[in-house]
């Protein structure tokens, strides 16, 4: 876990944040995880966490990243990580995956390594732990990448999924059901 630094930068983001009386990384990552999960107006814009105070795994964690970025915090890294989705590691789609006699889908999920510890942000009871076992891949990558680059990354990962393991539903199929699962998540 990192020291509770200071958000000393002067750039707009941070002038923001601070501007709401939250002036250290802690007290930041705090907020962030209370907020509400749900998709922002816009995918490529970080700001929109804090400004509309909500966001997803994605857009959470980007925002973090880049406000420890302009705020050189060391050691802070964004990661994509795609797992086996399932009604024990994701407890509210079990009906959706359920209703397609579907085990899993692979998701794409993002969240921080900070010190070399796995951290997720996405809400209050996120706990890395419960999908650890469940990692199918990581990658490194950087804030602006979770808008495109993320999805169009996942898109691969699952028509390969589809085609690898014989799944009796097409990529557009998938991504239905998939959407069906990310829904349960906001209710």
């Amino acid at each position: 876990m990192l020291p509770n630094q200071t958000l000393g930068s002067y750039d707009t983001l941070t002038q923001l944040i601070k501007s709401e009386d939250i002036d250290n990384w802690l007290d930041l990552v705090s907020l962030v995880k209370a907020l509400p999960y749900n998709r922002n107006s816009n995918r490529t814009d970080l700001s929109l966490v804090w400004k509309e105070k909500k966001g997803t795994c994605s857009s959470k964690h980007a925002f973090l990243k880049h406000v420890a970025d302009l705020n050189q915090i060391p050691n802070v890294e964004l990661i994509l990580g795609m797992y086996k989705m399932n009604s024990t590691n994701t407890s509210k789609i079990g009906k959706a995956l359920s209703d397609y006699q579907l085990d899993y889908i692979p998701e794409a999920h993002c969240y921080l390594k900070i010190n070399g510890e796995r951290i997720d942000y996405t809400s209050p009871t996120s706990d890395f732990n419960r999908i650890k076992d469940d990692i199918l891949l990581e990658k490194i990558i950087e804030p602006q990448q979770v808008a495109e680059f993320k999805v169009d990354f996942h898109k691969s990962y699952l028509q390969d999924w589809i085609r690898n393991n014989i799944i009796p539903f097409s990529f557009e199929e998938i991504w239905e059901i998939r959407e069906k699962c990310i829904a349960s998540l906001s209710s």
